[in-house]
């Protein structure tokens, strides 16, 4: 079976821990063929703060230490977690115009600058009233965001309730089913898809829904990540979740070159 980890994080992100090169060998050991290197690039940093570049050159020194380490063993691709592109989509744009860029998930990390700007994981969670809200601001964003043509695949859907389930809520999508089948249908349309987001394997049932809907909006392509910011966590829960896609009947997922998807048996 082909498995690609197209979500980590190295030191080229503010929150990752080790080089490219260590996340490389625990996806060597965790039988993994593919690793998509997806660093941070978030348009307002966790205050809400906005901001205004990029440097690509600590990402591509990642890739080529690493590169020649793995050749024959794992195939490196480049990509980047983009996140709050509706903030700024001239920049965006220019950001993921880097001619060696593979693949670019489409993320929300804040509430949009007009709501405060505000990291979601930084909120502390304190009534399930709250939550609806936020809940709410996260589709305003979320609808902002499929708009846009600067991302391949949209990024862990159900990313909130991790945080409302941290503070004793625990929520599900399922009241937002009609906003969230236009999402999917506007994707779906474009050629775009989703990814399911294991979240260092903490995050599996959780998607069943999500994914049943996905799936009967017209949902094909998928791409998973394990949000791994250390090395043991890369490919983490994968095979609940391909046993979990199976039995959705989900038959492929998807790597990208040069923003193409190439598809996969599972």
């Amino acid at each position: 079976m082909f498995l690609a980890d197209y979500h980590s994080h190295s030191i080229c992100s503010p929150d990752g821990h080790v080089p490219l090169s260590e996340m490389a060998r625990s996806a060597v050991d965790a039988g993994l063929a593919e690793l998509c290197l997806t660093d941070h690039c978030d348009l307002l940093d966790y205050h809400g703060n906005p901001v205004h570049t990029f440097n690509w050159a600590p990402i591509e020194e990642q890739l080529r230490l690493a590169r020649p380490q793995f050749e024959g063993r794992l195939i490196l691709k480049m990509g980047l977690e983009l996140g709050e592109a509706w903030e700024n989509p001239k920049l965006a744009a220019q950001i993921v115009s880097h001619p060696e860029l593979d693949f670019v998930l489409g993320s929300i990390h804040n509430l949009s600058s007009v709501e405060g700007g505000v990291d979601l994981g930084m909120i502390h969670y304190e009534s399930e009233a709250q939550c609806r809200a936020v809940l709410e601001k996260y589709m305003d964003t979320m609808e902002a965001l499929v708009e846009l043509p600067c991302f391949d695949i949209l990024a862990h859907v159900v990313y909130p309730l991790r945080y409302m389930g941290r503070d004793g809520f625990v929520l599900t999508l399922e009241p937002y089913e009609q906003r969230l089948r236009k999402i999917f249908s506007r994707l779906i349309s474009q050629g775009r898809g989703i990814e399911f987001n294991t979240h260092r394997g903490k995050d599996i049932e959780i998607w069943r829904w999500v994914l049943e809907l996905y799936k009967d909006c017209g949902g094909t392509l998928l791409t998973l990540g394990s949000d791994a910011h250390h090395p043991p966590h890369v490919g983490a829960g994968f095979y609940p979740a391909v046993n979990l896609l199976k039995e959705l009947g989900f038959h492929q997922i998807a790597t990208y070159e040069k923003h193409r998807p190439a598809l996969h048996e599972l």
